[in-house]
Parts: C-alpha cells; sequence; structure tokens
C-alpha cells in the first residue's frame, strides 16, 4: 500500500523540509572517497512498517549483504520524512547513509538543498544509463534542475476500478474508455434513494479520496510549468478542461451538496469500509494496491480494473495514467557515500531485488527490466498498472524548489471552484498562477 496518497502527511513533510532546505542551502556536496571494498556498516533508512513490508525489505537487505559481504547494513523502519530531515541536519554518526522517502514530492528540497547527494557521477561511474533503465515518468520525480539526487524504488500507477456486478446490473459491458462514455456510464450507474443514494456511478468531488486535482489532471497530460519554472496552470488548456468536465460530472451526478452529504456516509479509504470496497460507488480511480487490500477486507463482488478514461480528443492515448512512487537517495552527509552507492544500485536497478520487492508489497516495479520480467506477478489487475506505468502518455506532478506546495493551491482552488465559493474559473487559474509563482519565489 502507497502512503504517497495521504494528504496530511505529504503536507507535514512539506513543512519539516522547508527547515532543512534552509538549513542546507548552499552547502557543498562532499566527494565520495571511501573504498567500498572494505569491511563497512552502512545505515538504511525507511518509511516501511507493515510486517510484510518489513520482512520483503529485510529479504532485500539480506540478498545484497550475500552479494556484497563486506557491506553491513544496519536497517531503521517506520522513519517518516521529519526524522530524516533532523537527522541529515545534524549530521555525524546518527544520520542515515542512505535514505528512502514515500514523498516524492519533496525532491526538488532533496536536490536544490543538497540534502541527498548528486547521484549522476554514481550512475556514470557504474555505466547506467537512466532513460534506458527508468520509465519516463519516475525519472521525471526523482530529479530537479538537472540534479539527479534520487531513484525510483518501486511505484504507484492510477487506474479505474469498477464492480463488474453493477455493471452487469446496469447493462454495461466493458469499462468506459473515454471521458463520454465514462460520464454516461456513471449516470447509469447511480441508483437514488429519497435525497441520497444507494450507488453512486463515480464520486467526482476533490475530497473524494484519490479524485484529486492531480490524478485527474493526469488524463489530459498537463504541463505544470513553463521552461522558465514559471506556472503555467491558466496558460495549458488541460487544467480547464479538467475542470469543466469535474463540474459537468457533478451536476450530472446531482450536485455538489447532494454529492457531499453521501461523502459523509464512506469509511476510512485505508480500511475495509472503503466506498468502493462497500459497493457505495461503483467506480473509483484509484493505485494499484486497492486490488490486494479489497481481497483483504473480503469484498463479494468481482472487480474489474482498467486504465482511467481519457478526453474524448486524446482517445487515442487511453491507457495512460497519474505515476508517482518512492524514491531511495544517499544522505549527502554520508561519509560512506559509495559503499552506500552500491545498496542504492543493488535496491533501485538490480532486477530480481525490484521484482521480489514489488511483488512482495504490491506495488509497481520501477525498471523497464523488472516492468518486463517473467518473475513478475502475473496477475491481470496488477498487470494492467503494469502497462499504465510503462505507457510513454502517463505521467507525474513535477518536483518543484518548495516541493509540494504547488499542488496545494491548485488542490484548494478545485475546493473552493467545485463548492461555489469561486466561480470564476479563468480568474481562479490565474490567481494559481501568480500564488504558485510567489511561493517558489520565496524559497528560493
Amino acid at each position: 500500500m502507497s502512503r504517497l496518497t495521504k494528504a496530511a502527511a505529504a503536507i507535514a513533510a512539506t513543512a519539516a523540509i522547508s527547515l532543512l532546505a534552509s538549513a542546507c542551502t548552499g552547502s557543498s556536496e562532499s566527494a565520495a572517497s571511501d573504498d567500498p571494498n572494505k569491511d563497512v556498516t552502512i545505515t538504511f533508512w525507511h518509511g516501511w512498517s507493515a510486517p510484510s513490508e518489513v520482512a520483503a525489505i529485510n529479504a532485500n537487505i539480506k540478498a545484497f549483504e550475500k552479494v556484497h559481504p563486506n557491506i553491513h547494513v544496519k536497517v531503521q523502519g517506520n522513519i517518516t520524512d521529519d526524522k530524516i530531515n533532523q537527522a541529515l541536519r545534524a549530521g555525524g554518526a546518527g544520520a542515515p547513509d542512505v535514505v528512502s522517502s514515500f514523498t516524492t514530492d519533496n525532491v526538488g528540497k532533496f536536490c536544490s538543498s543538497k540534502a541527498f547527494a548528486d547521484l549522476s557521477p554514481f550512475l556514470t561511474k557504474s555505466g547506467i544509463d537512466p532513460a534506458k533503465t527508468f520509465p519516463k515518468s519516475m525519472l521525471e520525480y526523482t530529479q530537479f534542475e538537472g540534479n539527479r539526487c534520487a531513484l525510483p524504488l518501486l511505484g504507484d500507477a492510477y487506474g479505474l476500478y469498477y464492480n463488474k456486478d453493477a455493471f452487469k446490473a446496469a447493462g454495461i459491458t466493458s469499462p468506459p474508455r473515454t471521458m463520454s462514455e465514462f460520464k454516461a456510464d456513471a449516470v447509469k450507474l447511480t441508483k437514488t434513494k429519497g435525497d441520497s443514494y444507494s450507488q453512486l456511478g463515480f464520486m467526482p468531488d476533490f475530497h473524494g479520496y484519490e479524485s484529486t486535482t492531480t490524478h485527474l489532471s493526469a488524463q489530459w497530460g498537463p504541463t505544470y510549468f513553463d521552461k522558465s519554472g514559471k506556472s503555467n496552470v491558466s496558460k495549458d488548456p488541460a487544467f480547464a478542461s479538467m475542470f469543466n468536465w469535474q463540474q459537468d460530472m457533478v451536476k450530472a451526478l446531482g450536485g455538489f451538496t447532494k454529492l457531499e452529504k453521501y461523502r459523509t456516509t464512506f469509511g476510512d479509504e485505508w480500511d475495509a469500509k472503503n466506498p468502493f470496497q462497500t459497493g457505495q460507488v461503483a467506480m473509483a480511480i484509484d493505485g494499484e494496491w486497492r486490488a490486494g487490500m479489497a481481497k483483504d477486507a473480503g469484498v463479494k463482488f468481482p472487480i474489474g480494473v482498467a486504465p482511467f478514461p481519457v478526453p474524448d480528443d486524446q482517445a487515442a492515448s487511453y491507457g495512460k495514467g497519474y505515476v508517482t512512487g518512492t524514491i531511495i537517495g544517499i544522505a549527502n552527509t554520508s561519509a560512506k557515500k559509495n559503499a552506500a552507492w552500491e545498496l542504492v544500485k543493488y535496491m533501485a536497478t538490480d532486477t530480481d531485488a525490484v521484482v521480489s520487492f514489488a511483488n512482495a508489497i504490491h506495488n509497481v516495479p520501477s525498471t523497464y527490466a523488472a516492468l518486463k520480467s517473467p518473475k513478475l506477478s502475473a496477475d491481470p489487475a496488477f498487470q494492467t498498472f503494469v502497462k499504465i506505468a510503462q505507457n510513454p502518455g502517463s505521467n507525474t506532478t513535477p518536483p518543484s524548489v518548495n516541493g509540494g506546495t504547488y499542488q496545494l493551491t491548485l488542490q484548494d482552488f478545485g475546493y473552493a471552484y467545485e463548492s461555489g465559493k469561486q466561480t470564476d474559473l479563468t480568474a481562479g487559474l490565474k490567481g494559481v498562477d501568480t500564488q504558485v509563482d510567489k511561493d517558489i519565489a520565496q524559497a528560493k
């Protein structure tokens, strides 16, 4: 299960790392001068905590130590970005050498503040071509302004989940491929009950868990920043198109007030009472982890999985989706960078290591070789997300010097616009640009 989608954690991490940026910006990178062939102990911090996740990490570490018997890895799990930031600011023997984070939004800060070491020299030395090793979207969220300070370590891809029983009852024979088909199906699948619903085709509200402004915008192929680094939200028609589509969906399915009232009946996104799993919602946008969670929750109806629909005028691009993931890098404070690189290289590029980890925790592999490996889970639902991750049209939210602040600005506008607090879309998107540019200028 990905933790990347938990907005509260992301916001907390963004706040914490701002302190790191102020403490580290402008610091020089220390050279990697240690001998990785000597007996050495390095420390690896990661955020996984579930028993199955920890077991999977430990199995990979054990396999690494078998290949590199001179490098001993001290592992610390369940580490938050806040703890990472504190340790990297302090440095010294207590700081980690290798760090994994769920918060891709903070890559811009990790790179610009030089909290994470530039991995380009290590990649060159090892003869690894990033463009031939990792999918394009994953490469984008692991670098910032030419500094590749992280590598992908498994990924998350978003697609469409649908209730096959509900589809059959509504006479729908296949998942929708375009937004117009999606709207028609959502209306067919919606059953009203008094002033509420007994079943909703799709929850289009931006508070509807994964139906966020950024996840939905991905289907239009947006460009968040122009070549000069200025916010591009009001200039790229993709964003206005997404908002217009969302407003149309809200109206078609009963209106914002009625939808929001129904949303208050939903259980938690991360437990058995997730509204898709309970049958309250017949279609949902979600990540590859949902299939496993639904199975664990004992969902009775058969579940279908497909790429999320695309705009009608981009029908040929069907198959793409929003992609994000976990990152791994080397702490710039480490005095054992060469040894640390051996672990990073193994975890991020060794095909068997990536595949075994992906199979164990049900996340999408992060290298082309692992995505095509015959050892990768052949489960049809999982393979749908594997294909989405490889699709050249799939995209992500780009790194920024102040982390995910620009995404929160767009998200807040989305809340105001859908609720009617802000009614002028053009002016609102221009306001997003103004605020994003102001925030970035202050962060530099």
